[in-house]
């Protein structure tokens, strides 16, 4: 490091301690502390000015604030923090699994690299068709992955050029209100405009109302469950919808069972099955079933046989088996089985039971590492049943299998927004797979996994006449 680096980053070090110190309301123009503000009013108002100055700025300065979050969120006490706090604030989920999850949407969100330029050139001149932001953005984030979406959704946004509301879960609100305050004073001292990213002070369904129909915000974008999903494509608005998943896994005769076997467990398990991808039922061809249930309880699979302790646990963690009981949802395997009296070690991660095409276990999200396995004849009929039970959401699928043309038929038929063949759920965001992340997937509405790109618009400039070299 030379001198220049070293005062620069003394300076930098001071600015931050300074920001650390209590702050009173006025730290941030409008009233605002850091970003957090007492109503939906004031917060969407200071997002628009702070927006309007944006607009003035160069990409070589949003890709400063974009580093910033980063910086901000991989910094270790920081993200080791809010992964605990979502933990103990939302009570699902686990803190290792947090601590990836959110580290992973600091690194490998796309920023300003997303927003390619088209050009066409001729006798008649140039056009550019560029991606330009949409203004101020109204973002709703889940009490799944709060810290995960608020990460991934500042930085795709302000790489896009909008300023964006946050409207979290009130049951993440502490933790949800300390990114952003965060968040906020990093921007500070990279020199953005105040209230890029803003949120209220005490979240609610009537400021997320008020978000949604106030007339200064652009576009809104839903990560949650169906209902909010509805509500935001029924808005008038520009929206994105980041809907529910079953995602369906296949196994047929030709997979490697051992590996899938392993897979499996891992992705259902990973943060005790609350990521909306994650598998949540087996399809297996009968002729391989067995072997890969053997496998499942070598890797931490814990199988339920008695009919009794099964109707037990549908009464326990279902309404009715329509849906989940969110007391269990994210709670981890050995949590659930000692609720209907059964004793097990650390290493059991998945509660794993055979089951049929109807049972709740199958047909019901869950988001909690309960994992029904159906037994079908062949790969065909596994197939098409992954279809009926994924009930069309086009979230995510799993297939395992050495069979190109069923892998292909498989993709072909269930069109979900990510298929993963042969590995886990979370290859399809970018752990141990290729790709970016993103913890807004949109399938409902088509943009798949979120990015940059995705909150902003295409806009044409026409230049006539010359700038044509060919």
């Amino acid at each position: 490091m030379n001198i220049d680096e070293t005062v620069v980053e003394s300076i930098v070090k001071k600015v931050l301690s300074q920001l650390d110190a209590p702050q009173t309301q006025d730290c941030c123009a409008c009233g605002g502390e850091w970003g957090v503000f007492k109503s939906m009013d004031e917060a969407v108002n200071a997002a628009v000015l702070a927006q309007q100055e944006y607009l003035g700025r160069s990409m070589h300065d949003r890709a400063k604030y974009v580093q910033a979050i980063r910086d901000v969120v991989l910094d270790q006490e920081n993200l080791e923090y809010i992964s605990r706090k979502a933990v103990e604030e939302t009570g699902m989920g686990g803190y290792e699994y947090k601590l990836i999850k959110n580290r992973l949407a600091a690194t490998k969100t796309p920023g300003i690299e997303d927003l390619t330029t088209d050009a066409m050139t001729g006798d008649d001149g140039l056009t550019l068709v560029e991606y330009s932001p949409f203004g101020v953005i109204g973002a709703i984030t889940p009490t799944t992955n709060p810290t995960e979406t608020i990460i991934c959704n500042s930085i795709g946004m302000l790489a896009a050029g909008n300023a964006v509301v946050f409207s979290p879960h009130p049951r993440a609100k502490e933790v949800s209100l300390h990114l952003v305050r965060l968040i906020n004073k990093a921007l500070a001292v990279a020199g953005a405009p105040a209230n890029l990213v803003v949120t209220v002070s005490e979240p609610s369904i009537a400021n997320t109302n008020a978000m949604m129909n106030h007339p200064k915000i652009r576009m809104l974008v839903a990560t949650g469950g169906p209902g909010i999903v509805k509500t935001v494509l029924s808005s008038g608005k520009k929206a994105i919808g980041a809907g529910a998943g079953n995602p369906p896994v296949v196994v047929d005769e030709t997979a490697d069972v051992e590996k899938a076997a392993k897979d499996i467990v891992d992705g259902c398990s990973f943060d005790n099955n609350l990521p909306c991808i994650a598998e949540k039922e087996i399809i297996a061809v009968d002729s391989v079933a067995d072997y890969l249930i053997f496998n499942m309880k070598k890797h931490g699979a814990y199988e339920v046989k008695d009919p009794a302790v099964i109707n037990k646990l549908v009464s326990l963690v279902t309404k009715e088996g329509k849906s989940p009981v969110t007391d269990f949802v994210g709670k981890s395997a050995k949590y659930i089985l000692e609720q209907v009296g059964i004793s097990v070690g650390d290493d059991v991660k998945v509660i794993l039971m055979e089951a049929t095409e109807d049972h709740p276990f199958v047909q019901v999200e869950l988001m909690m590492p309960i994992l029904p396995l159906v037994r079908v004849p062949d790969v065909d009929q596994a197939i098409e049943m992954a279809v009926r039970v994924e009930h069309g959401n086009r979230h995510t699928a799993m297939m395992h299998s050495r069979n190109v043309e069923k892998l292909t038929k498989m993709a072909k038929l269930i069109q979900t927004t990510i298929f993963v063949k042969n590995g886990p759920s979370y290859a399809g965001i970018g752990v141990g797979g290729e790709g970016y992340t993103t913890f807004t997937i949109a399938g409902p509405t088509g943009e798949g996994l979120t990015s940059a790109k995705s909150f902003a618009r295409r806009r044409r400039c026409v230049l006539v006449g010359g700038m044509d070299v060919r």
